[in-house]
């Protein structure tokens, strides 16, 4: 056994025990406050936000504010009788063209208003990127008031890819003129389910 091997070993064999992490409740918010501090939220970074019953409110509102005449796909098979369903075997630059893109969101976070989508749920990871506009439906039980309680829920998942994503998609330059839609969508619509 070289000096190399026998170092490794070592290490090896004086693993620290493994221990919890402590609990800090401090960062705890109350729930019920959840759905209100999301809206807020949003509508603050200039995301737009609806309290809605069900998918059907969703198509009308989506009817109303988006041009539907326009390329709008979605991963919700419940919406596809109106809209193209987005498919995993498709070459990713051929959705470059999307208007709008209905996606459904894992759960949301009311401190921040992001969503927290996994390829599963976006089908192609590109799609929450190239849209020009982005709707996701996700349910009012589903919303967590912190990224602490956020990073709780995803840190024992398994999922290959997954982003947190709030609002439109901001810059801005030297002369800080702000710009929407630069890199991702030019507006961000959440679909709260009650």
């Amino acid at each position: 056994m070289s000096s190399r091997e026998k170092i490794l070993e070592a290490v090896l064999q004086n693993q620290p025990e493994k221990k919890l992490l402590p609990e800090i409740s401090i960062l705890k918010r109350d729930d019920r406050d959840a759905v209100p501090g999301y809206m807020q939220v949003m509508k603050a970074i200039g995301g737009s936000v609806y309290l809605v019953a069900d998918l059907t409110a969703v198509k009308i509102l989506i009817n109303e504010h988006f041009d539907i005449a326009k390329r709008v796909v979605t991963s919700l098979p419940e919406l596809t009788g109106d809209y193209e369903l987005l498919s995993p075997t498709v070459a990713p630059h051929t959705y470059d063209d999307i208007e709008l893109a209905v996606l459904r969101g894992h759960f949301g976070v009311a401190e921040n208003a992001a969503v927290w989508l996994t390829d599963e749920l976006m089908v192609q990871r590109i799609i929450p990127y190239i849209c020009q506009h982005l709707a996701i439906v996700i349910t009012a039980q589903s919303i967590v008031p912190t990224l602490h309680e956020a990073y709780e829920k995803i840190g024992q998942a398994e999922y290959g890819f997954g982003a947190f994503i709030g609002g439109p998609s901001k810059t801005a330059d030297i002369e800080q003129a702000l710009v929407l839609g630069a890199h991702g969508p030019l507006s961000m619509t959440v679909f709260i389910l009650q």
